[in-house]
């Protein structure tokens, strides 16, 4: 089969959904699939046409924040369009809208919701307003519409009484890696607090930072990694917090973020929305315990292979934060649990398995009926 993916910012990219795309794509591309993703130039090289067998297409936008995203989208339907891929699958309900066209000319398109960005306090009013548009479009306009959390299948299959599948996220086995590149911020291992994710308001940085105060003495550093879009006002206020104690290291990726997610203390995900977190995944398949805000899609993924807080709230935060920096028994419980659950819970090849059995059901004729 021939795949067109676009909807997100580029690959390689340290991100939720681009991971995702690496990921899936990757795979295909091993299975003997031809795998076109369409990029940004201002994430992606141009210089880069293909990276792990996918065909990079670079193709320009409105690098702005309310922008960028749908105008990059739109030039990258019709240059799926205009090719001869079997299959076009568009990430982000965001994007959705242009899942109907391609299907006038007789392609087929697949929706991956990664989540209900109309829930996202980055948006304002208006794009809030779209963006609850295309929960419709989301579910009426494409041949198939996949999500990546049970809650937010019941969400859709409750409101539109229409089919939905459910195809999570994964995680790869990994090797823990000893501290080296972490040396130089000052980390030994087993040293620090871990948070990893982009830096606005709806991943709740600001209350692990408020819970991290209110612990008062303690061994434990707190770094951060991740930073915001577009010199985001939210993701500065954060960075004023910074110190010898609250480490900033801004995006990480490669060696040094596989040192990080090998030798935290704790990881934690304060977040208010998700869909499936893919950082939270990765780190348990490095064997963190993790602690989590107790949102559903949260729960879902760490079973009872993690920790929980009240969400939204640093006092609570603060209190489990306090228990574990107080209780190695206790993380070396969770630590124990965590890699084994969630390879057995979320595996890529599986992830894959299923969306290469997705296309073949639409892109296969139906079969002949009897006469």
């Amino acid at each position: 089969m021939k795949i067109a993916m676009f909807g997100i910012k580029g690959v390689p990219v340290p991100a939720g959904v681009e991971n995702v795309v690496e990921e899936i794509g990757s795979r295909l591309v091993q299975r003997g699939h031809q795998v076109t993703v369409y990029v940004r130039p201002h994430y992606t090289p141009p210089s880069l046409k293909e990276y792990k067998g996918m065909k990079l297409v670079h193709l320009p936008s409105i690098p702005t924040k309310h922008l960028d995203a749908i105008t990059h989208s739109f030039l990258a339907c019709l240059a799926a369009l205009a090719s001869d891929a079997d299959i076009i699958h568009i990430h982000a309900i965001g994007n959705s809208i242009f899942a109907g066209l391609p299907r006038l000319f007789g392609k087929k398109t697949v929706v991956q919701s990664h989540g209900l960005d109309w829930q996202r306090a980055k948006w304002g009013r208006l794009a809030k307003l779209y963006l609850r548009m295309t929960d419709y479009t989301s579910i009426y306009f494409p041949n198939a519409t996949t999500v990546v959390s049970q809650k937010t299948q019941h969400y859709y299959q409750d409101k539109f009484h229409r089919p939905v599948v459910f195809i999570p996220n994964g995680v790869s086995p990994v090797q823990k890696v000893a501290p080296s590149e972490i040396l130089q911020y000052g980390l030994q291992g087993n040293d620090y607090l871990f948070f990893a994710a982009r830096l606005v308001p709806e991943k709740g940085c600001h209350y692990l930072i408020e819970a991290y105060q209110k612990l008062g003495q303690t061994d434990k550093k707190l770094v951060i990694a991740g930073d915001g879009v577009f010199g985001d006002a939210y993701a500065e206020r954060l960075k004023r917090y910074a110190s010898d104690r609250i480490l900033f290291l801004g995006f990480v990726q490669g060696r040094l973020l596989e040192e990080l997610l090998s030798n935290a203390y704790v990881y934690v995900l304060p977040s208010e929305i998700e869909g499936l977190s893919v950082g939270l995944l990765e780190a348990m398949s490095y064997g963190n315990c993790v602690l989590v805000s107790n949102i559903e899609e949260n729960l879902e993924a760490i079973g009872s292979a993690g920790l929980s807080f009240q969400s939204t709230s640093s006092a609570d935060l603060a209190t489990a934060l306090g228990v574990l920096t107080k209780e190695n028994t206790v993380v070396e419980q969770y630590r124990s649990q965590a890699q084994q659950a969630v390879l057995e819970m979320y595996n890529w090849d599986q992830v894959t398995d299923q969306y290469e059995a997705l296309y073949l059901a639409l892109t296969l004729p139906p079969p002949s009926r009897p006469e």
